[in-house]
């Protein structure tokens, strides 16, 4: 049987590079563990760390395509972080002027989350652990 033992990465493609290395750099907090310029792909690469545990990686591509669809498209859904304190994490995205949509409760773990977007539309997550 294959053992999976986490998850490595998770690739996301941009397309306002800088518009969104700020977004999770900056406003997320994620560190920044590495940046490469491609000349071949015209492409940057960033590395960013969350909490120790998995790493996203950046991308800008020329003129990548549209996500189909909001959010129910075909693929990933969305991409959830786990926080200490829902209310504070929300307080701080919105006084960043991230919109945030009201914290609901998971009918099945009595957890609180809501959802926000990064500055493609890509549904993020936040989950209180």
């Amino acid at each position: 049987m294959l053992k999976l033992n986490r998850v490595h990465h998770i690739a996301i493609i941009c397309s306002d590079y800088q518009k969104s290395k700020h977004f999770y750099s900056e406003i997320l907090g994620l560190k920044i563990v590495r940046e490469v310029y491609r000349e071949a792909r015209q492409s940057y690469k960033l590395d960013l760390e969350v909490g120790d545990r998995y790493q996203i990686e950046l991308f800008s591509f020329p003129h990548p395509a549209p996500r189909p669809s909001h959010p129910e498209a075909a693929g990933l859904r969305h991409l959830a972080f786990e926080v200490d304190n829902l209310d504070e994490a929300v307080l701080h995205l919105q006084e960043l002027g991230v919109e945030v949509e009201p914290i609901r409760v998971d009918e099945l773990t009595g957890k609180c989350f809501t959802f926000f977007a990064d500055p493609d539309g890509l549904p993020l997550e936040l989950y209180e652990g």
